[in-house]
């Protein structure tokens, strides 16, 4: 099986962790072998519900279970039917081998080429659009159509972010395809349809669904499954592809901006120092501008700092604002609404600072510190300058 996967790299340089997660994913996928996902409920009630217009040789089948990833509970089901190795020299052209193949965006020299060694991958195909230099939705959808029917793709993967959902969307009304959106889990089945399990409701609820479409169109949850580098590294090879665009496809492109404290940005940072409504008001925020300089990271913030006003939209963390998947979350003055923890819950590791022993978000913290952040915060910011002093 040979899955196509869309590498989304990170600020600092190599591949942003949310998209290594989607590597995983489509590793096991193309190898047939897919983490387990959460256990299925009994039928307990089934409502109709509208299902997505099959495409021609496509239909879609789901099952929504009631799975609550929050406290481990299911509240019902509804049914709908419906139809280390070094690279070898840069080459031209397709030469598709099968497993998972890397599509990257941008020039040869940028291409990852150790950490997709180190991640099983032995072919990447770097997508060379003239004249474009930032992200170009529709452009880079029409690039993956054309290389998945070069290298007849049974599937497309890609990381359920605002850029992966983005071009995937784009992918599926250039080919006339469905796409699954935030899977956390697949196999195919005797058919040879897709067996499903994605998030819906902002990950309150786990569907089952069965796709029957080739390619696949499929992104991939944040928190589905861990990064996990392959037993034994890949000799990579790196091929230019240069895809047929139309006109319309370069009508709309982007450059990324960077946040002007660090250089990274919110989705894609490895640490993020959240504020609440416990810091207080704007003038609050500098000590966690400091704290997240010193870790290298960037400041995110609950909804309610940003309906106050005290920071913008673009640092909000949740349902609403940005998922984040950091390898660390300090949450500062946070009470961890359900809308909040949707954005968070893919951290790897959670730290809250609350003076409330009963807060939400406590529950869902690898480590809590009950006290004020206003006393907490300076002594760890002390502590971090004495130790690297």
């Amino acid at each position: 099986m040979t899955v196509l996967w869309l590498v989304e790299q990170a600020d600092g340089g190599g591949v942003a962790d949310v998209s290594l997660r989607a590597l995983t994913f489509a590793r096991s996928l193309a190898g047939g072998a897919m983490p387990s996902a959460a256990p299925s409920a009994s039928a307990a009630s089934q409502i109709p519900a509208s299902a997505p217009e099959p495409a021609e040789a496509a239909s879609w089948m789901y099952q929504k279970r009631g799975y609550s990833p929050t406290n481990g509970t299911f509240i019902g089901d509804e049914k709908a039917g419906g139809g280390g190795a070094a690279a070898s020299p840069v080459t031209d052209g397709a030469h598709g081998s099968g497993g998972a193949i890397a599509v990257v965006f941008g020039d040869a020299a940028s291409a990852p080429v150790t950490e997709l060694s180190s991640y099983g991958v032995a072919d990447a195909y770097v997508a060379d659009l003239p004249g474009l230099d930032g992200y170009a939705p529709q452009a880079w959808a029409r690039a993956l159509a054309g290389l998945a029917a070069e290298l007849s793709a049974t599937a497309v993967v890609a990381a359920g972010t605002d850029h992966g959902s983005e071009v995937m969307a784009h992918l599926g009304a250039i080919t006339g395809l469905p796409m699954a959106a935030n899977c956390v889990s697949a196999v195919r089945n005797a058919a040879g349809e897709l067996e499903l399990v994605r998030q819906r409701w902002a990950g309150s609820l786990l569907e089952d669904a069965v796709l029957d479409a080739s390619p696949a169109l499929l992104t991939v949850a944040a928190d589905a499954v861990a990064a996990a580098p392959a037993g034994e590294p890949a000799a990579t090879s790196v091929h230019v592809y240069q895809p047929g665009l139309e006109e319309a496809d370069l009508l709309v492109s982007a450059a990324a901006s960077a946040e002007r404290s660090s250089g990274v940005s919110l989705a894609t940072a490895r640490v993020v120092v959240g504020g609440g409504r416990g810091v207080g008001g704007p003038e609050g925020f500098g000590v966690l501008e400091e704290l997240a300089s010193l870790l290298g990271g960037v400041v995110g913030v609950s909804r309610v700092v940003t309906s106050e006003g005290w920071r913008p939209h673009k640092q909000q963390v949740g349902q609403t604002g940005t998922r984040i998947s950091p390898e660390l979350y300090l949450a500062c003055g946070i009470s961890g609404a359900i809308q909040h923890m949707a954005g968070c819950l893919s951290s790897k590791h959670i730290v809250a600072i609350n003076t409330d022993p009963d807060a939400p978000i406590i529950s869902h913290a690898d480590y809590a510190v009950i006290g004020d952040l206003n006393q907490v915060l300076p002594a760890l910011i002390a502590a971090i300058k004495a130790r690297g002093g």
